[in-house]
């Protein structure tokens, strides 16, 4: 099993800073493995929630609270979402890995789908850009 980041070592890593070189199995299983997608999204809500808390106490309506909290809280859930296999490409090229493989889950589940692609239409052009899932 591979080594797991200590406490300062993994809050430094959600915030954008390289692990050592010697935690790079961890790295690849926490950006490709199953999960990264929830791990990155639990990332960015969980420090923000901790900051919108506070606004729950303030003395106010339920709908008061609401429309103060949740706006921030589900853009929040939906740029996480959006930016997510950016950041974590960025992750795999900051650690030396091959940044792919942030898309290697998709390749996998499709493979089916760009074989009957083949099978019914032919290999695709070599001119044709073979990374459509980025699209």
């Amino acid at each position: 099993m591979s080594e797991r980041p200590n406490a300062i070592q993994y809050l430094r890593y959600c915030y954008g800073r390289p692990l050592p070189p010697e935690m790079l199995d961890w790295v690849r299983n926490d950006l490709s493995g199953p999960g990264a997608t929830t791990r990155m999204i639990m990332r960015a809500l969980v420090p923000t929630t901790l900051i919108l808390i506070p606004f729950w106490f303030l003395p106010a309506d339920f709908m008061t609270h609401f429309t103060m909290t949740f706006p921030i809280w589900s853009m929040l859930i939906l740029f996480a979402h959006a930016l997510n296999k950016v950041w974590r490409s960025h992750m795999l090229r900051m650690h030396g890995l091959d940044p792919e493989l942030a898309n290697a889950r998709k390749r996998e589940r499709d493979a089916h789908i760009h074989q009957s692609y083949v099978e019914r239409y032919g290999a695709r052009p070599e001119s044709v850009d073979q990374r459509s899932d980025d699209i």
